[in-house]
């Protein structure tokens, strides 16, 4: 059970935050202490809604009532959910992935392969 709600929140955060970007749900998904891994954004919740809302300027769109994002895979463990997905770029596709580490059915913790920007 704690596992299939913790991927269930996983679907919450890439469908109603990442892709809807209704960055004003986040208090639901993700922990204040949010201790980020991608170099791009803050830790803490309050770090990554603003590098969404201001840094990334994402406007929040209607939730689908299906995600959009092509999921290649759900991998749950423990306290960890992975999702990879299809990432289409401009010359190429590839794979992505969120790694999300969960603490009382929040977000706690995220690793992506993102690298630092213009490096």
């Amino acid at each position: 059970p704690k596992l299939d709600a913790n991927k269930q929140a996983a679907y919450h955060i890439v469908r109603d935050l990442l892709e809807a970007g209704h960055w004003e749900l986040a208090e639901k998904y993700v922990t204040e202490r949010y201790i980020q891994h991608n170099p791009n954004a803050a830790s803490g919740r309050d770090g990554v809604v603003k590098y969404f809302t201001e840094v990334r300027k994402v406007k929040p769109v209607p939730i689908p009532a299906r995600m959009k994002t092509k999921v290649v895979a759900v991998v749950a463990e423990g306290d960890l959910v992975v999702v990879a997905y299809v990432r289409e770029l401009k010359d190429a596709t590839t794979t992505w992935f969120d790694m999300w580490r969960f603490k009382d059915g929040k977000a706690d913790e995220h690793w992506d392969p993102a690298t630092r920007t213009g490096q």
